[in-house]
């Protein structure tokens, strides 16, 4: 993998977010990841359970029903890394063994024998920061955000190395139970999550933390998105995760540009 570079979501949940429903059929899915891959998409992440705020869970059966058909047909079809965005051990192994080459776990291998089934599976692991909520306030729990973030990955990076776990990436968790002060803390000092010595993924596409800077619904955060793109990319972010890969990767070839100047 040649860094930076853009990873490509493929959603195929009811649910989620952004693009709930719209590649459900496996056909679709395989035909929006050729697209993507058309406009540049290093890499294709698919996810088969939503992760965004309040999202029910889903079982293993149905997760799998999802996701295996079209890691199966993207395998067969590109020629780059499929990732499965997955926290379940079971659909982890079974993705590696359809071909996916990338487990990108938001929960950072934590669930009993997730770890040991991407070192099994000799997959690359992106290990995502969840943070967690003040039992009595509901509120995002932090007294130094960007210190506690760097930390808990340091932590279940240690963790997943000794486990046997090839290769790993990080995501400090843009909008992951964080509010906007400290999503902004974290963005403003992304270095020190690079500084850690390990790839580092960026998600902000369409989140409601661009919504909250701009009062623009999510059809309406393109351009919010890629500006924290490019924020994050100068400081040294490896891959940015996004739903518009046509526009982030002409971001991507500005900031390469600049730092080659």
């Amino acid at each position: 993998m040649i860094f930076p570079c853009v990873m490509g979501v493929l959603n195929v949940t009811p649910d989620s977010f952004w693009d709930g429903g719209l590649f459900a059929d496996p056909r679709a899915a395989v035909d929006r990841a050729l697209a993507m891959r058309a406009q540049g998409a290093a890499l294709i992440d698919v996810g088969g359970e939503s992760t965004r705020p309040g999202a029910r869970p889903v079982l293993i059966a149905e997760e799998m029903r999802r996701v295996l058909p079209v890691v199966q047909a993207l395998v067969a079809e590109l020629d780059c890394p499929i990732s499965v965005d997955t926290s379940e051990p079971a659909v982890m192994r079974a993705a590696l063994a359809a071909g996916a080459q990338v487990i990108n776990d938001m929960r950072a291998l934590v669930r009993p024998g997730a770890a040991q089934a991407v070192a099994d599976g000799g997959g690359t692991a992106i290990l995502g920061h969840w943070g967690a909520h003040n039992a009595s306030s509901g509120k995002p729990r932090y007294d130094h955000v960007v210190h506690e973030v760097c930390t808990a990955l340091q932590q279940r990076a240690e963790a997943a190395t000794t486990a046997g776990v090839p290769a790993i990436w990080v995501d400090p968790g843009f909008g992951f139970h964080k509010d906007l002060t400290q999503n902004m803390a974290l963005l403003h000092e992304l270095w020190r999550v690079v500084s850690l010595g390990y790839p580092v993924v960026v998600g902000f596409s369409r989140k409601s933390m661009l919504g909250l800077l701009t009062g623009r619904a999510a059809q309406d955060r393109l351009a919010a998105g890629l500006a924290a793109a490019v924020l994050a990319l100068v400081q040294g972010a490896s891959v940015v995760r996004t739903h518009d890969v046509a526009e982030t990767v002409d971001v991507l070839h500005v900031v390469k540009a600049y730092n080659a100047s």
